[in-house]
């Protein structure tokens, strides 16, 4: 080969080893060829080996690229150098290359050479800029190209986070905006409205129908589910709290919003355009399902962050709203609720309307003696975004039983207990009526209330193990 076919070279991986080939080999079968016609030198990793090469091949497949200082690298220059350079003849690919032999003379001097050495420990596969962030928008595309969700969903997702967004700077800016107080309405069960009931299930809407992927829409707010109109219409039906712990509002506590995605039944197509009647009755079939059909669920808690939380049924994903640059960033991977907690959520100011069996349980984990002279603490908020997300962390049980006021609690199925204990069994926890899994449960009213005992699986099946009638 002649020194000028030398001069143009590629570097080629094959069992571990880099070789130097000149461009008349760049077909070669095996491995990745990238020119060199630089002397600057980058430092690659490779298969557990790191590799000295031109500048010119910091666009090689694999690996992280460093760049590094000196003109003209040596292996002595390099900690744990192997000097094992590798640099094969020209004149085949099979030949000469495979046994590792070395060109001569003018040739062989004006090829770059490989120089294999171990990489620090610690950096293989990791990338080093700081600028390096993970958005939602990302987490999506990547689960697209998995195949866990579908474009649509992604879009339901992103205009979910787009609602969040607003009612953050909302919630933000309600006490200077005057956003606080009352609506002077109430809820189809009868609870007052604040301003920002109002205001955010407006926002929720306006964003899932903008999505054009929606077909139906139910909130706690509405009275029934709202059809989307045909010209925005699409498949997914979206069931919502806009904004959770809202009493909390004035007083700056955090607060949250909740929502299910499901889709369509398809024992009941949303097809009645022209009879008002019939569509409402598949509006409300389509959004009575149980929360096992969950697509998605997740909660946004708004704090001294804005945090989302959300499962499509792969795991659970955490995602902090960045202000600086008005995006989620991926803050918590892959969520896991600790098996157990020493941490209980329940609004005790009920306790004497309570059944004997709750509260014999609320005895035995309030006595000293039972734990070891430690018992569990008591931690309740008021808001269940705010309950829930800090559970999720720590461990522990949250609890809105029924009582004798309120036989089937104050919580709605479809709004919130079925997405929390999606989210809840997702991260490996478990969520249950105390007799039932609440997944299980199949809706016969849109705003239907049940029981809800949610939290470490240990501390739930404690709890459901005295609500049997069973003592310690």
């Amino acid at each position: 080969a002649s020194a000028h076919q030398l001069r143009r070279s590629t570097l080629h991986y094959k069992d571990k080893m880099a070789f130097v080939l000149p461009r008349s080999l760049q077909r070669c079968a095996a491995g990745q060829q990238v020119r060199t016609n630089s002397v600057p030198s980058t430092l690659h990793y490779k298969d557990k080996m790191a590799f000295v090469l031109p500048r010119s091949l910091q666009r090689c497949a694999a690996g992280q690229q460093v760049r590094t200082n000196s003109v003209a690298p040596r292996a002595h220059s390099l900690q744990h150098a192997r000097k094992q350079v590798c640099i094969p003849a020209a004149s085949s690919p099979a030949g000469p290359a495979a046994n590792g032999a070395q060109p001569s003379g003018r040739a062989a001097s004006v090829v770059p050479k490989a120089v294999a050495m171990k990489p620090e420990a610690g950096t293989l596969g990791k990338r080093d800029s700081k600028y390096e962030i993970f958005t939602l928008t990302t987490w999506l595309l990547r689960e697209e190209q998995k195949g866990t969700v579908d474009g649509e969903l992604a879009t339901v997702i992103a205009s979910i986070a787009l609602a969040c967004k607003q009612i953050s700077s909302l919630v933000n800016r309600a006490g200077i905006s005057n956003l606080t107080g009352l609506d002077g309405g109430e809820n189809f069960s009868g609870e007052d409205q604040k301003k920002l009931d109002v205001i955010s299930n407006e926002v929720f809407c306006n964003c899932l129908r903008a999505s054009g992927r929606t077909g139906v829409l139910a909130s706690e707010e509405e009275d029934m589910p709202i059809a989307v109109e045909e010209s925005y219409s699409g498949n997914y039906i979206v069931c919502f709290d806009p904004l959770d712990g809202s009493s909390n509002i004035d007083a700056g506590i955090s607060v949250g919003s909740i929502w299910g995605v499901y889709e369509p039944s398809e024992e009941c197509p949303i097809d009645a355009i022209d009879n008002p009647e019939k569509m409402m009755e598949q509006c409300v079939l389509n959004v009575c399902q149980p929360g096992k059909d969950l697509k998605c669920a997740g909660y946004c808690l708004y704090s001294s962050s804005t945090t989302i939380v959300l499962s499509i049924g792969h795991g659970v994903w955490g995602f902090t709203l960045d202000p600086a640059i008005g995006e989620f960033v991926l803050t918590h991977r892959d969520v896991k609720i600790p098996e157990k907690g020493k941490i209980y959520s329940f609004n005790e100011g009920n306790y004497n309307l309570w059944n004997d069996d709750l509260r014999a349980y609320m005895e035995h984990v309030k006595d000293p003696a039972a734990h070891d002279g430690k018992p569990y603490s008591a931690r309740y908020i008021g808001s269940l975004v705010g309950d829930f997300h800090r559970t999720l962390l720590y461990g522990g049980i949250y609890g809105y039983p029924g009582d004798k006021k309120n036989p089937n609690g104050k919580l709605r199925l479809l709004y919130e207990c079925a997405p929390m204990s999606f989210l809840a069994e997702q991260a490996g926890g478990k969520g249950t009526t105390g007799v039932v899994r609440t997944l299980e449960i199949m809706p016969e009213k849109v705003h239907q209330r049940e029981p809800l005992f949610i939290g470490s699986k240990h501390e739930v099946e404690l709890l459901e193990h005295f609500v049997a009638g069973k003592r310690m």
